[in-house]
């Protein structure tokens, strides 16, 4: 059974900050027939194995069967290696005393740790050898930080071992209490099946690393709708969403004045501001167009109109302090550039029935969401600039928010009108709001 960080019970286990606990999975010892023989975990590996849909459930159930085929296994770790941006890789870490295997998320700041630095790991990474370690040897124990603790824990032996010869960082690591640790023939049966655990390793981190990068790059729900076959030009679905186009205020004078370079990191900070805010109320960031941000907030998600108005409000007011906060108090990288603060966004809300999907080129497409709402979108945003107003919504979202809140939209409550403007490209005027400030 696999629990969330939050509802999971059982011992404690403590992660250094740049590992973060993602699921927990409690099958346990029932997992597996009550015995087996090591032949058998191999057929099994070469059948049923390959129909288990997650590496977390693979590993837990690996790790039972060797106990099953009488393998003195008391501990082991599986970490691999992937391909984004922030990320070093995932890490599965089963115990045979607590019955537990822990998915975790490990940051690429633990590569620069000194706990990583003094670890088996680290030498297995960068040599792609294996390492057989004795726990009760006072050498071994001062060489490599995690060797007191598992001599303290009544270990004997530990083995880290690469597995495949990928780009990416994958290795097994196994450890005993066994007086005698890892018997010739055991090391040699334990090598053998994490061989053939190693191709099925392979291939979960490629369909991991491939959702990775369609996430980042063309967000999480087109992402996912692109892995799930939906690659067709023209392929897609109408969804009624709000929809957030914003922009950054003075972007040309700033590039006229600043170095590439330094234009880079302005906007990076800018654009990790808006996205952390709306990615934390439920917003689906579609596509950066220079200086320009197109995000989507999907009923579906929200279940009503009342509900994702407010989030997309909620994160534009959120985005609008973090990037004021940058000026205030700027990251290091951007304190030694002059002349670019203060930052201000423009945003623009509106409400409407979209096309999500495909579009482009036979052979060069973009998942994104075209129709009428993105443009009137588009033409609320510009009217920030000369209203003096950084959010401007349209009478449906606003109606939605102030309905949430209990006011009408027409009166002083969650949002104020700023009466009908005339937007360019559309024939009427629109009644526009902004959020009431305090």
């Amino acid at each position: 059974m696999v629990q969330s960080p939050e509802t999971s019970k059982g011992p404690e286990r403590v992660y250094p900050p740049m590992v973060r606990l993602l699921a927990r999975s409690s099958g346990g010892r029932h997992l597996v027939p009550a015995t087996r023989d090591w032949r058998d975990v191999e057929r099994w590996l070469l059948d049923e194995a390959g129909r288990i849909p997650t590496l977390h459930a693979l590993f837990e159930a690996f790790c039972w069967h060797l106990v099953a085929a009488d393998v003195p296994l008391h501990r082991a770790s599986l970490h691999v290696g992937t391909l984004h941006p922030q990320l070093l890789g995932f890490a599965w870490n089963w115990s045979e005393a607590d019955g537990f295997c822990d998915e975790v998320q490990v940051s690429e700041e633990a590569l620069a740790q000194p706990a990583f630095l003094r670890s088996p790991l680290a030498v297995v990474f960068r040599t792609g050898e294996e390492l057989v370690l004795d726990a009760r040897d006072d050498a071994t124990v001062a060489q490599y930080g995690i060797m007191a603790d598992l001599r303290q824990a009544g270990f004997t032996q530990y083995v880290a071992t690469p597995l495949g010869a990928g780009d990416y960082h994958n290795v097994a690591t196994v450890a005993t209490r066994h007086p005698d640790g890892f018997s010739p023939e055991q090391h040699e049966i334990l090598c053998s099946l994490l061989r053939l655990l190693a191709l099925h390793v392979e291939r979960h981190i490629a369909l991991r690393i491939s959702q990775n990068v369609v996430a980042t790059y063309l967000g999480v729900d087109a992402g996912k709708a692109v892995l799930d076959g939906v690659i067709k030009r023209g392929t897609g679905s109408r969804i009624e969403a709000v929809i957030w186009v914003s922009d950054l205020r003075g972007f040309t004078d700033l590039s006229d004045r600043l170095a590439p370079d330094d234009m880079l990191l302005i906007l990076n900070a800018y654009f990790s501001a808006l996205v952390e805010a709306i990615t934390r109320h439920g917003g689906d960031v579609l596509k950066f167009v220079g200086d320009g941000l197109l995000a989507v907030f999907p009923l579906e998600r929200t279940y009503d109109q009342a509900n994702a108005a407010c989030a997309a409000l909620a994160a534009a007011l959120d985005a609008e302090s973090a990037v004021a906060g940058l000026g205030l108090s700027p990251p290091a990288e951007l304190s030694r550039i002059d002349g670019w603060a203060p930052l201000q966004s423009g945003i623009g809300l509106h409400v409407g029935d979209v096309f999500f999907g495909n579009v482009g080129a036979a052979n060069r497409l973009d998942f994104t969401v075209i129709g009428s709402a993105v443009n009137t979108a588009s033409r609320v945003e510009g009217l920030t600039k000369p209203l003096a107003r950084p959010i401007l919504m349209t009478a449906p979202v606003a109606e939605a928010v102030a309905v949430a809140a209990g006011t009408s939209a027409r009166a002083t409550g969650a949002v104020e009108s700023l009466g009908r403007h005339s937007l360019r490209g559309l024939p009427e005027p629109m009644d526009l709001f902004a959020p009431v400030r305090p």
